[in-house]
């Protein structure tokens, strides 16, 4: 059961976020990473001030795999799949986003596998780019609140 909550109504976010989930899982999380980057330096209190407990938890297990599983475990939990998935699935809103900021600042620490350097987006992402740099700070949290609120 796909949770379609979203906490936006600014049109342009909201047609970003239908483009969004049109992308495979691998750009799903490249975005995700580009976009951790767009915003890390804005967010007040920075992550993780006070972390969600169960974020943490969900991070610490992606964290103590091989880089190679660390990869399939963040597909997981987009998809909802294996048991990294589904216990990502069961946190709310809080935790999800503290599971994606602490593995955007474990990609910067080289603790989690990262995005491959020469990695470049597709093509049929310049739309869902192009929308997202017309909005504010405020709504592309709103729009990474609902992304993470409809994964898994």
């Amino acid at each position: 059961m796909t949770n379609t909550q979203t906490y936006t109504k600014n049109p342009t976010t909201e047609k970003a976020l239908e483009l969004f989930f049109t992308f495979d899982t691998d750009t799903q999380l490249a975005l995700l990473w580009y976009g951790y980057l767009d915003i890390k330096d804005q967010l007040d209190p920075a992550p993780p001030n006070s972390v969600e407990v169960m974020g943490k938890t969900v991070f610490d297990q992606v964290a103590a795999l091989p880089k190679e599983e660390q990869l399939q475990a963040q597909r997981d939990m987009i998809t909802g799949a294996g048991d990294i998935g589904r216990t990502y699935q069961a946190l709310d809103i809080g935790a999800r986003i503290e599971v994606w900021l602490l593995l955007g600042q474990g990609m910067e620490q080289g603790t989690i596998i990262q995005v491959p350097s020469d990695y470049e987006l597709p093509d049929n992402t310049n739309e869902f780019v192009e929308a997202i740099k017309q909005v504010n700070f405020e709504e592309r949290i709103n729009f990474m609140r609902s992304a993470v609120m409809r994964m898994g």
